[in-house]
């Protein structure tokens, strides 16, 4: 019985050891190198998408892989029905319904950007340019994204995901204009 288990435990390690020696290799090969820093982004925005300074629902989360989990846009609080406007100019390259959704898509124009709306009931159709500013449809009012109703507002630079805030120039990211507080005591100039 002993020389039996004696064998037996024998061929495990033999097993063991030959599989470790192939697989090594492959199981601690290095992992593949992480993807090429995204292009930079010119802030060719001139409004944003709905409203005036929307609030921000949930932010840009890029994900570590192609199809890893994270937020590919961001997720503008809106209204059912509130205007939505392309945030510079372009072409309209995609107006119509994906997975029951409306979505509107603008090519930016001398950029090889495309920005996305969603869900939006387009009032463009495919092929019309468009202005920054330009209404390009209305919020639909459906729960589908958000707790509330929102826009899913996306920024690609061919298949790689981008954060369309980066669209925006610092002008309209801040919360509001700058105020000169008076100095005191202080003399005033003569």
């Amino acid at each position: 019985m002993r020389r039996t288990m004696r064998s037996g435990c024998a061929w495990a390690g033999l097993l063991l050891g030959l599989a470790a020696g192939v697989l090594t290799p492959f199981a601690w090969a290095d992992a593949p190198p992480p993807p090429p820093a995204p292009p930079p982004v010119p802030a060719i925005g001139r409004v944003w998408p709905v409203g005036t300074r929307p609030a921000v629902v949930r932010g840009w989360e890029p994900p570590a892989t192609v199809y890893g989990r994270g937020h590919r846009g961001v997720d503008l609080a809106a209204t059912p029905g509130a205007p939505v406007r392309s945030v510079a100019a372009g072409r309209v390259s995609f107006a119509g319904r994906v997975a029951g959704r409306g979505v509107v898509s603008v090519e930016l124009g001398g950029t090889d950007l495309r920005t996305t709306y969603e869900p939006v009931r387009a009032s463009v159709k495919k092929g019309d340019e468009v202005t920054a500013g330009e209404v390009v449809g209305t919020v639909e009012p459906t729960g589908w994204h958000c707790a509330a109703a929102c826009v899913h507002w996306g920024l690609l630079s061919g298949e790689t995901y981008l954060d369309p805030l980066s669209l925006l120039p610092p002008w309209l990211l801040n919360t509001g204009p700058s105020r000169l507080l008076p100095v005191l005591g202080v003399p005033l100039p003569a």
